[in-house]
């Protein structure tokens, strides 16, 4: 079990009203897809853009149990990477890919007012900024159906442990629209690929103290 191959789940978001084309989809299948694939068992999911879809990822994460989880999102007004350190037990009005809003306002009624990110943020933010990209801790996901994912895999992250007794590592990543320069696509890839170095060293210091 010490030596065994980690099993990472990265996500992206399909279409929503005013983004025909998610780039969090693309960026998820690519990171999945790319040069590490020789070492973690990598796997991409895009979920589409719906608050039930959200709401049900626990199912997807029991199912599948992995030891990572990466969720991408892309928020088109920011400039800069964003690590999402809270997600809140509430949502917007906003609808999502099947023309529905939530049905009601807090996500979880009864439940606590946040949930926090399961992995270490703050080795994840020098990875971001040491591959050149732009970068900050937030914490404020939005009120949208980014939030929501956020706050089910949050929880589930925390609710249990890993199958070698480690903690599960759950973190959401706000991407901005890719542009020229700093923030082009292949420089995203790049960031969000170390990225997932720092959660796998997160993974084997965990793994060791076991």
């Amino acid at each position: 079990m010490a030596g065994r191959t980690p099993r990472v789940l990265v996500t992206g978001f399909g279409r929503f009203p005013g983004m025909p084309a998610n780039p969090a989809a693309l960026l998820a299948r690519r990171v999945a897809g790319g040069r590490l694939r020789a070492g973690p068992c990598l796997e991409a999911h895009v979920l589409p853009t719906r608050w039930d879809a959200a709401a049900a990822f626990v199912d997807t994460l029991d199912d599948r149990a992995p030891d990572i989880v990466l969720m991408l999102g892309v928020a088109a007004r920011r400039r800069h990477v964003a690590i999402e350190c809270v997600a809140r037990n509430a949502t917007g009005v906003f609808p999502d890919a099947g023309r529905r809003r939530p049905a009601c306002r807090p996500l979880s009624p009864g439940a606590p007012a946040q949930r926090r990110v399961s992995a270490a943020p703050v080795p994840l933010l020098a990875a971001l900024r040491g591959s050149g990209v732009p970068a900050r801790l937030s914490r404020d996901a939005g009120g949208y159906v980014c939030n929501a994912l956020a706050w089910s895999a949050y929880g589930w992250a925390h609710a249990g442990r890993r199958t070698d007794g480690g903690p599960r590592l759950a973190v959401f990543v706000h991407v901005p629209l890719p542009r020229p320069g700093r923030l082009a696509l292949a420089r995203l890839l790049r960031a969000l690929e170390a990225l997932l170095v720092a959660l796998l060293a997160q993974f084997r210091r965990s793994r060791t103290r076991l």
